[in-house]
């Protein structure tokens, strides 16, 4: 699976401007910090003085580029089938929103690098062009892990295909989350598109079947873009 790093334009799709913003001044405190640089030329009859002042970007995208810039430098970034906390990749996933009766609020991506089957799960809110999530949607963000995780199984297509393991896996354990997983990617419809991402890890194991040689990673991304 090949990565382009520094692709100069991307489509994206999501974009969580929560984890950006906690994120931006732990790996890249520099960022936006205000600069004043002034320029004086005092004669005898004329007097300049220049001032220029930088305040932080709004920028949403240059604010993501400087996210990703200092976990790079800081080799927190890992692949899906090697994550470390963060991981990147490029892949051919199908995505949408798992609602679960009035709830709306998740939206999730899912594929498979043949070794490893990734599942990456977040607010609907950051999915760009999104409409504000509807009334009912869950206290927590779907961008954390137990949110994340109950929105897959009370998704009703994960919970008819979860209802079918074997019933003697934990409701909650390891292998009940990482079967959630696995199911909700499967549970994915429509056509597949190739996209770039960089999530961070949230869960990551064996397949609960024992019969499949791979792992199941879990995933919330700080974006995702289509690629041609």
């Amino acid at each position: 699976m090949a990565f382009r790093a520094g692709r100069k334009y991307r489509n994206y799709l999501y974009i969580s401007d929560s984890k950006v913003d906690m994120l931006l001044p732990q790996v890249a405190p520099g960022f936006g910090r205000r600069r004043t640089g002034e320029i004086g030329v005092n004669a005898q009859v004329v007097a300049f003085r220049h001032t220029r002042e930088s305040a932080p970007s709004d920028d949403r995208v240059r604010r993501l580029d400087a996210v990703v810039r200092g976990l790079e430098k800081r080799g927190d970034l890992g692949t899906p089938d090697q994550p470390q906390s963060f991981f990147r990749g490029r892949l051919s996933m199908r995505w949408g929103v798992l609602a679960s009766g009035e709830d709306t609020s998740l939206v999730y991506f899912g594929g498979t690098t043949g070794r490893t089957v990734v599942g990456l799960g977040g607010s609907r809110a950051h999915t760009l062009g999104a409409a504000p999530d509807a009334e009912g949607a869950p206290a927590l963000a779907r961008s954390l892990l137990p949110s994340l995780l109950g929105g897959l199984q009370l998704n009703p297509h994960v919970r008819a295909l979860l209802d079918q393991e074997d019933p003697e896996l934990s409701p909650g354990g390891d292998a009940a989350d990482l079967a959630a997983v696995y199911r909700g990617v499967e549970a994915l419809l429509g056509p597949a598109q190739t996209v770039e991402f960089l999530a961070k890890r949230l869960l990551h194991g064996p397949h609960p079947d024992p019969a499949v040689d791979a792992s199941v990673l879990l995933g919330s991304p700080l974006y995702v873009a289509q690629v041609d």
